[in-house]
């Protein structure tokens, strides 16, 4: 149900209350600490991708970013005109090939039908170098909505990624924007070696 169409919809429509208007800051603090200006970086479901408008300014040269909906990608070239056109892919994660060493995970998890959260973190894995990893944020409350976005806790997503990653950060984000402070769930997760 909440695919190209429904987010081309939206984005068309102005319908995206869920974009911060800057980059998340717990994951500006992440990005901060990071000295490889190298390292391949998907952002999937940018959206607005204010997180790779910052890592683009800091100098990441190969910083990708994906959506569904062709009108968030316009926007953000619009924005940032200095970054790399082909750098922007207009697609589906489902379907998407490359290795990366960095998934940066903000607010397309949430965004997705629950039912495909398994096959998020094996997309996830398969898109990842051995080592690779999955850092951002996941909400660490259940909305009780039948549409985007969807909640969650920690127990759940761990059934997920576990067998998958090995769990080095999953804990309550301690500098989210004042109003989701409390829900966010500040993760990084390496994949495994063996996989």
């Amino acid at each position: 149900m909440f695919q190209k169409d429904y987010w081309e919809n939206r984005w068309q429509s102005s319908q995206t209350g869920w974009d911060l208007g800057q980059a998340s800051t717990p994951l500006v603090a992440y990005f901060d600490q990071l000295t490889n200006f190298e390292s391949q970086i998907l952002i999937p479901g940018c959206g607005n991708a204010w997180e790779g408008e910052y890592l683009h300014k800091m100098g990441f040269k190969n910083v990708f970013l994906l959506d569904v909906a062709p009108t968030a990608l316009k926007k953000f070239q619009k924005r940032v005109p200095t970054f790399p056109a082909s750098h922007l892919l207009n697609g589906d994660f489902f379907q998407l090939q490359g290795a990366y060493d960095l998934i940066i995970e903000q607010t397309f998890f949430c965004a997705i039908d629950p039912s495909l959260r398994s096959a998020y973190a094996e997309k996830a894995a398969s898109l990842l170098k051995p080592g690779g990893k999955i850092v951002g944020l996941l909400f660490e409350n259940d909305f009780g909505k039948e549409t985007p976005p969807f909640g969650g806790n920690r127990a759940e997503y761990l059934n997920y990624f576990e067998p998958l990653f090995k769990i080095k950060i999953c804990d309550l984000a301690y500098n989210s924007i004042a109003p989701r402070s409390g829900n966010e769930l500040f993760i990084l997760f390496e994949k495994r070696i063996n996989l």
